[in-house]
């Protein structure tokens, strides 16, 4: 399992894990699309690439899902498969998928955004928690 969903009251709470932290940032992505539509119907058809900053491992995370997302909200773009590269607090992404089509991806919930309250990214455990405001 990529990641698994953790109880939480009125948002979605993520918990991925990963061989590396890049692995582990790759499943929080894909943890938060397949919360969107079901991930596994996302086609590997366009590529898309961007590098981002951060201060820490924390802010990394939180600005390369934001990037996602807005890639979706702005341009509605889904992606399934994550291609990262981090270097220090530098982070470089190809990542692959498709354009939303409502007949082929049944919506599932609508994510508002990501938060940085209990954002926890482990450079140990390769492992990090995220919070969506849905």
């Amino acid at each position: 399992m990529k990641y698994t969903i953790m109880n939480h009251t009125a948002d979605t709470m993520i918990k991925a894990f990963g061989s590396s932290v890049e692995e582990c940032f790759a499943n929080v992505a894909y943890g938060m699309f397949d919360q969107i539509v079901d991930a596994e119907k996302i086609e590997p058809k366009i590529q898309y690439t961007f590098s981002i900053d951060g201060e820490d491992k924390e802010s990394l995370l939180y600005n390369f899902l934001s990037e996602l997302l807005y890639l979706f909200d702005a341009k509605r773009l889904l992606f399934s498969k994550f291609d990262i590269r981090i270097e220090g607090n530098n982070l470089t992404c190809t990542a692959r998928g498709e354009s939303f089509d409502p007949k082929k991806h049944s919506p599932k919930k609508e994510i508002k955004a990501v938060t940085y309250h209990m954002l926890k990214v482990d450079e140990v455990e390769h492992s990090a928690t995220v919070l969506f405001d849905i």
